[in-house]
């Protein structure tokens, strides 16, 4: 019988995190070594956005290079997942039992948002992997249902992984390299006001952050990079033990903070 497994928020950063994990890849691959082993993975990453929640089926998802400009070697990396259509099957009924609408895609493979963090985390692919998509278009809530919708998957073992990054502006990336690489101070404000949201389970100002949070807007013109961490949130259920396992700034202007949703079963 599989163990109660929680749901994770991991940055996957730039593409050449595969190459430099440094510190915040430590600390991914730390915490799956205190993981049970999963019976699958659901990884939900921000490079699959669709206008509906879809599920991959593939058998063997290949290993997607969806980046331009970067060193040869990352072109040479691989991860080689199997995926599970029977696990897939319950994720879609999982999806469907809240009234979401659900499609299936026979043959997604996996960005590099989802298998930077697996190989960190799973180096040796031995565990099932179903990608699942999210919709930027639906905000913050939406994230959310959705992951209140795998939220019986876990207690099946069923590991959620969301991957992101906590703030994601790549126009401010650029200006901080031409200025010297000074980090501007929303980055490490946004993720404290995060951290500190989680802590107080302040759920109404965590949705509502483009509003409350400083700098939400410009720690994220659009969406699509935070909105995994509001499915992990949901899928651990209420309540949750919520543990930020990492905190750091990459890159100048990604904050790499990591957080494991723990059900209060767990």
């Amino acid at each position: 019988m599989n163990s109660t497994q929680p749901a994770l928020f991991v940055p996957h950063g730039a593409p050449t995190f595969a190459l430099r994990p440094g510190a915040a890849g430590a600390a991914l691959t730390t915490i799956a070594h205190t993981l049970s082993r999963p019976r699958a993975i659901v990884i939900v990453s921000a490079h699959w956005d669709t206008a509906t929640p879809t599920v991959g089926f593939a058998d063997r998802p290949e290993t997607i290079h969806d980046f331009w400009g970067f060193p040869n070697e990352l072109y040479a990396l691989h991860y080689p997942a199997t995926g599970c259509r029977e696990a897939a099957q319950e994720v879609v009924a999982a999806i469907e039992a809240v009234g979401l609408p659900v499609q299936v895609d026979p043959q997604r493979g996996l960005d590099h948002g989802a298998w930077i963090p697996l190989r960190l985390m799973f180096p040796d692919a031995d565990v099932p992997v179903i990608p699942l998509s999210i919709q930027s278009l639906g905000g913050s809530e939406a994230a959310y249902r959705l992951g209140r919708a795998l939220t019986p998957l876990t207690a099946r073992g069923f590991l959620v992984i969301a991957s992101g990054n906590l703030t994601h502006n790549l126009r401010d990336f650029q200006i901080a390299w031409r200025r010297g690489g000074q980090t501007p101070a929303y980055v490490r404000e946004f993720a404290d006001w995060m951290a500190n949201r989680l802590a107080a389970r302040d759920f109404p100002a965590l949705l509502d952050y483009r509003r409350q949070a400083p700098g939400g807007v410009q720690a994220h013109p659009t969406e699509e990079h935070l909105l995994p961490l509001y499915v992990a949130l949901g899928a651990a259920g209420e309540p949750a033990r919520i543990e930020r396992f990492y905190t750091g700034i990459d890159d100048y202007v990604l904050a790499m903070d990591a957080y494991a949703f723990l059900p209060a079963r767990h």
